[in-house]
């Protein structure tokens, strides 16, 4: 794939990042994730690929334009692989709050994994932690190892945990063993990959969530080697494809095909390693970051986009 595309790409999220921000602190999360979404589909139909959504917006969505099994951008190759997400964080938005992103993720064709299991127990970390994790053991002992790996104390250790009642138990755990905690309170996706930047302050990101944004998180980590594990969690509703997954630990590899990755996440509100979307007379500035698991490189990119002017993405 050219690395052209990463241009592409940012695009997209830029435009969705900039429609959701209207909507901050408006107290209307649906709203601002359609927004997003619109957004993101109007934009994306200009890149110069063939892609096939594998991760898209939820399957409870009805009439999603970037739903599981569309295709969109131009039909030119390359043909790859998309996972997506207009809005995390859209509850957090609407109340005006942190770590809502916009993000996307390209990779070949056939790389990426989709599960109808709803969620996934997940563990995210820098490079230096990831060979030493294994999200089957203890969380003390794991936290002991991430330690060791940083050459820190657990108590210097700070764990990105999502605010929810199932955590309760995970809370306690890390708590007892020592390390901080930052709780998160709406989607685990910023929480990952601020896991695997470096002068985030966040070291760890653990606990269960949306399967969507584990596979888009193992996108990103795979761009930088990060380390992420992800383990399918069963529910109540019923039996699910893929029984042989479950109990499988998959990798960041395992659920991206693990070469040639692309990513791209722009910042709607302020997150551990990005800035929200300022606005300013007849424009607005955006942050962003582009990732390509080929080089390893991590490009922060500020955007000022004048609202008189032809959109960049037509």
């Amino acid at each position: 794939m050219d690395r052209n595309l990463a241009l592409e790409l940012v695009r997209v999220t830029e435009a969705a990042a900039l429609a959701a921000a209207r909507l901050q602190g408006k107290g209307d999360p649906i709203a601002a994730d359609r927004a997003a979404s619109a957004a993101m589909e109007l934009a994306i139909r200009n890149a110069k690929i063939t892609g096939h959504i594998v991760i898209g917006e939820r399957d409870d969505i009805p009439d999603a334009v970037l739903g599981r099994g569309r295709t969109v951008g131009t039909g030119d190759e390359p043909e790859v692989d998309i996972a997506l997400d207009p809005l995390e964080g859209m509850a957090s938005l609407a109340d005006g709050q942190s770590n809502a992103i916009s993000a996307i993720a390209l990779g070949p064709r056939g790389g990426f994994r989709y599960f109808d299991a709803p969620f996934m127990r997940k563990l995210a970390v820098s490079a230096d932690a990831a060979d030493a994790i294994d999200i089957r053991e203890p969380v003390f002992d794991t936290l002991v190892k991430i330690a060791g790996t940083k050459r820190v104390y657990v108590e210097d250790l700070t764990v990105a945990i999502l605010d929810c009642e199932r955590h309760d138990t995970l809370i306690d755990e890390v708590r007892r063993a020592g390390a901080r905690i930052e709780l998160v309170r709406d989607g685990d996706l910023a929480a990952a990959i601020a896991a695997a930047l470096p002068g985030t302050g966040i070291d760890v990101m653990m606990g269960t969530g949306d399967t969507r944004q584990g596979v888009i998180a193992a996108a990103a980590l795979a761009c930088i080697g990060g380390g992420f594990q992800g383990e399918l969690v069963r529910d109540d509703t019923g039996p699910h494809d893929g029984e042989g997954d479950y109990g499988r630990v998959f990798r960041a590899g395992d659920l991206t095909g693990g070469s040639n990755i692309m990513f791209a996440v722009t910042g709607v509100t302020r997150s551990a390693f990005l800035d929200g979307v300022s606005f300013r007379p007849g424009g607005a500035v955006t942050h962003s970051l582009v990732l390509r698991s080929r080089s390893g490189t991590i490009r922060t990119l500020r955007t000022e986009h004048f609202f008189d002017k032809e959109p960049d993405y037509t």
